[in-house]
């Protein structure tokens, strides 16, 4: 009977071992872009996901510093707003028609 309320005890505390989503979590990955109108449109891009606190993202090594609210945006829904404006990220490659219609200066070499 002990063993029996120990197991009990101790079960719960296997089902709070789960992450909670963090308020202020931060990822970086790579967006492909050249010069500061990419810069402007990619950071506003990722701003536009609700949840997304901070977007920075650095020219010459393409990486976007994200800080963003787990519990309201989802990594993947802001790949894909990113993505929706013609740059290609890690996750979504932009559709072929919105990557023509960026200006010639923000068309980059696209890996096939």
């Amino acid at each position: 009977m002990k063993k029996l309320f120990l197991i009990l005890m101790l079960l719960p505390l296997g089902i709070n071992a789960q992450e909670k989503p963090k308020k202020n979590a931060k990822t970086k990955f790579i967006v492909v872009g050249n010069c500061d109108a990419c810069q402007k449109r990619i950071e506003k891009a990722a701003l536009s996901v609700k949840g997304v606190k901070m977007a920075k993202w650095d020219i010459p090594s393409n990486v976007i510093s994200i800080i963003y609210d787990q519990r309201k945006a989802h990594i993947d829904s802001i790949h894909k707003s990113i993505s929706s404006i013609g740059h290609d990220t890690e996750k979504s490659i932009s559709p072929l028609a919105v990557y023509n219609a960026l200006p010639l200066c923000c068309q980059y070499i696209r890996k096939e």
